[in-house]
């Protein structure tokens, strides 16, 4: 009777035994455990049945139903649970809570541990990102490379032998949308074998496969002046165009008898050029700075207006007669330098012997002459920009510089006063009524409103009321 009852309760369904639960830790700690619950699992008749009937599926080609045989594994075993007691004495299954303990219910919601869970999430949507980066900028739109191709196909239709320069201007204004000057710089930049003449498929391959179309008018220019080891503009780099502005110019024919004008004119205009538009000073105009600026503006202008003294930004050779004329007037050996004794006729004498030093010593701007004492025609351009045009900011840091002794970027009283001496001085020498200094500081510090009492500390934009008195004559 002990055999046939051993016999017997191998069969039962785990389940109906409710075996007490291990915690997955003391699992870890005592593998052994486990092993010998999957050994007697598999020791049971049904599981031996389950199997070969799996088996025997897949030998057939037939679809595994384990689901199936599983569910009819429990049901044999629950069926085979009342031969185990006696008649009527079979006792009453333990009760289960309908909602189940915690551990149970968190077990009943989690994924299945014979089963990754990474089977029953959905797979995240793969996001593709579109490309954000291009080394030579952003490609054109499909439509605007289409019309700028039916542009130059129209343009080249029957030269199959390409463009000559003086057609090639046309180009540059029509399609490129470049000022009309700017026509040789381009075509050199694309006839890099010198050949003298422009395929299509050259135009094609630098302004759509060098992604020139798509950029900027002023990165569009920035590319064409710059040279390709550099990052940056030099003073020679507008050399080019402006040399085909003075020979393409109506407003500049005059001048077409006259070479040496015409190269001191290019000078004068990339000085001013390079005050105006290169805060840093260093000779070194970049696309940023260039952008931040109104030359691009200024060049369109001129390429549409015919009377050059029109176009007050740079261009204008009204602008250019004056600085040149009082550069000749006060280089009397007219050896192209100025020296001290030379600068302080500006202006009938408005200059202080004092200022003259400053400049000469170089602090407001580092000259680019070689000739040691002496300032040549670009560093002249330069100080009488800062001098005609007191509200610009370059003038404002050229004299800030000037009367900043120390260099801290402030101005005191001190400092103030030892300009004004000689201007005091001045007043004395001419039996006018001198202004005394305090009460002339009294009006600085009412205009400006300093943060201390003993100090003037003077912001770029207020300095123009305080240059008055230092250069100007009384």
């Amino acid at each position: 009777m002990d055999v046939e009852e051993t016999e017997e309760l191998v069969c039962l369904d785990p389940d109906l035994l409710q075996l007490q639960e291990v915690s997955p830790f003391a699992l870890k700690s005592s593998p052994y455990v486990v092993e010998e619950l999957f050994t007697q699992w598999l020791s049971l008749p049904d599981t031996c049945r389950l199997v070969k009937s799996l088996l025997a599926d897949t030998k057939a080609g037939a679809p595994l139903s384990a689901l199936e045989n599983s569910t009819n594994t429990n049901a044999l075993s629950s069926n085979s649970l009342p031969s185990l007691f006696p008649a009527g004495s079979t006792p009453p299954l333990s009760p289960r809570s309908s909602s189940g303990s915690p551990r149970t219910m968190k077990q009943r919601n989690s994924p299945s541990s014979l089963g990754s869970p990474l089977k029953l999430a959905s797979e995240p949507v793969r996001e593709v990102i579109p490309q954000f980066y291009f080394k030579n900028g952003c490609p054109p739109p499909n439509e605007m490379k289409e019309q700028f191709l039916y542009q130059i196909d129209s343009r080249f239709y029957g030269r199959l032998d390409g463009l000559q320069l003086h057609e090639f201007k046309s180009v540059t204004k029509e399609i490129c949308k470049l000022p009309s000057f700017f026509s040789t710089a381009l075509f050199k930049k694309i006839d890099v074998n010198f050949t003298g003449t422009i395929t299509r498929d050259q135009f094609i391959d630098y302004w759509i496969r060098g992604n020139v179309l798509a950029m900027d008018l002023t990165t569009q220019i920035y590319t064409i002046l710059k040279q390709s080891y550099r990052t940056y503009l030099v003073q020679d780099d507008f050399k080019p165009v402006l040399r085909e502005l003075l020979s393409t110019h109506p407003g500049l024919e005059f001048l077409q008898s006259t070479p040496e004008f015409q190269e001191r004119y290019a000078e004068t205009v990339i000085h001013r050029i390079f005050y105006y538009m290169n805060k840093s000073g260093n000779g070194r105009l970049t696309l940023r700075e260039l952008k931040r600026g109104n030359l691009i503006d200024a060049m369109l202008h001129v390429d549409e207006e015919e009377d050059i003294n029109k176009v007050l930004r740079y261009f204008s050779y009204e602008h250019f007669y004056v600085i040149y004329c009082k550069f000749w007037e006060l280089d009397t050996d007219h050896d192209f330098y100025i020296d001290r004794e030379n600068l302080i006729k500006y202006g009938n004498h408005s200059l202080t012997y004092r200022i003259v030093d400053r400049i000469f010593s170089q602090v407001p701007r580092k000259f680019s002459s070689k000739v040691e004492g002496k300032m040549n025609y670009e560093d002249f351009v330069y100080f009488i920009l800062a001098e005609e045009d007191k509200s610009s900011e370059p003038s404002l840091e050229y004299w800030f510089k000037c009367i900043d002794l120390d260099g801290n970027g402030v101005l005191t009283p001190n400092e103030m006063q030892f300009f004004y001496e000689e201007q005091l001085h001045r007043m004395e020498c001419m039996a006018q009524e001198p202004v005394l200094f305090e009460d002339i500081l009294c009006q600085i510090v009412d205009m400006i409103g300093p943060e201390v009492s003993r100090f003037v500390l003077v912001h770029l934009g207020c300095f123009f009321y305080l240059f008055l008195f230092y250069s100007s004559a009384v």
